[in-house]
């Protein structure tokens, strides 16, 4: 899960966000990643919040400190300065864990920043914090905050059954392009965002995987996979493993778009719907 903020929505304050996710996941006994990005969280309210999720077990994992896209704007230094400047955020928790995951999953447009940001994380005794089952589920939270906006009584279980079917409808996706590409199965890594539409529907989107045949795992065990040693050689580097691995083979172009998910992919579907 990434980005956790004390800034969540109108309706919802970060600590009612922090106790429905962990009811949610401590009714599963689930484990998961939270991957911090600094400036949503560096001040004492932050460490409340970031307390609460590694005293409940979790991992707290580095994020970057202001989100910056690793791409033509950004240089290495600039990028290498602002992952180094969260580390003091995370630095207190216990089970604070050395996993990076990239901002917007860009890993570097050229291949010098992308293997100088790796030979950087690996001085550090970093290793990635690879998506397999991209999302945006963020941007039905983002749709979702914009209806109640304009309309306080709007439904929401609308957002809810289209976030799930989303979800379910990516993971299936990239479970069947890691089975094409690798030829077996792997333990996946689902991304979700920490937003008021889990806040809500965390619980019906973990029965929904059941539903749907998917095991959890705690997120140990699913970064424990050796698929997240690879390291692909693809440009712009980055996206979904599973996407950049599959990408890495050339055979499969016609499955490929980029970027792997995007706002402008659902927002035609959810403007039909009226959502």
């Amino acid at each position: 899960m990434d980005d956790p903020a004390l800034i969540v929505s109108a309706r919802m304050d970060w600590q009612e966000v922090n106790r429905r996710l962990l009811a949610a996941l401590e009714q599963r006994k689930l484990k998961i990643a939270l991957f911090v990005c600094g400036m949503r969280v560096d001040q004492p309210e932050g460490h409340k919040l970031l307390a609460a999720w590694d005293d409940a077990g979790h991992l707290i994992c580095n994020h970057s400190y202001s989100h910056l896209m690793y791409m033509q704007r950004t240089t290495y230094d600039q990028f290498a300065a602002d992952f180094l400047r969260n580390e003091p955020v995370i630095a207190p928790y216990r089970h604070r864990t050395r996993l990076f995951r990239y901002p917007f999953l860009k890993e570097g447009d050229t291949a010098e920043k992308r293997d100088r940001f790796r030979a950087l994380l690996k001085e550090h005794g970093y290793r990635v914090g690879h998506v397999t089952i991209d999302t945006s589920d963020w941007y039905v939270d983002q749709r979702m905050a914009e209806r109640l906006k304009l309309d306080p009584a709007a439904k929401v279980k609308p957002y809810r059954d289209y976030v799930i079917a989303h979800l379910l409808d990516r993971a299936a996706f990239y479970r069947q392009l890691s089975l094409d590409a690798l030829g077996h199965e792997i333990r996946h890594t689902l991304l979700l965002h920490y937003r008021e539409i889990h806040a809500l529907f965390l619980s019906d989107v973990i029965n929904a995987f059941e539903k749907a045949g998917w095991d959890w795992v705690n997120a140990d065990r699913a970064f424990a996979d050796p698929v997240f040693q690879a390291e692909p050689k693809t440009l712009p580097a980055g996206e979904s493993l599973v996407w950049a691995l599959a990408a890495e083979t050339g055979r499969f172009k016609d499955r490929l778009r980029w970027p792997g998910e995007e706002d402008t992919y659902e927002k035609p579907e959810m403007d039909i719907l009226g959502l």
